[in-house]
């Protein structure tokens, strides 16, 4: 084993460890895209790039998508009108059209 292989797979542990322990789950979620580049690397260094293509394709790629959109459905993570709270809400003009008739 090089000492390369020896760093990653350090990092790998560190990656695995801080992915189950960390609350937030933006950073869980950036911390696995991690966790998968780290492995489709070390797939490299053991001489097998059709795993390491695969990894990272479908394991920082297509997987993390899917974590970042079903976060964005549950609402964990906050849109950018969202982050002004003190900004009065913007009501469409349907809205206001029909307020007014009553």
């Amino acid at each position: 084993m090089t000492v390369i292989e020896g760093i990653l797979l350090i990092f790998l542990i560190v990656c695995a460890v801080s992915v189950s322990v960390n609350r937030n789950l933006l950073a869980s979620i950036i911390i696995f895209m991690s966790f998968s580049l780290i492995m489709s690397v070390l797939w490299l260094t053991l001489e097998a790039p059709d795993l390491a293509i695969t990894e990272a394709a479908v394991g920082a790629g297509v997987t993390s998508l899917l974590f970042f959109a079903t976060l964005k459905k549950i609402h964990a993570i906050k849109a950018e009108d969202d982050e002004n709270p003190d900004e009065e809400p913007a009501v469409p003009a349907a809205a206001e059209e029909a307020h007014d008739e009553t």
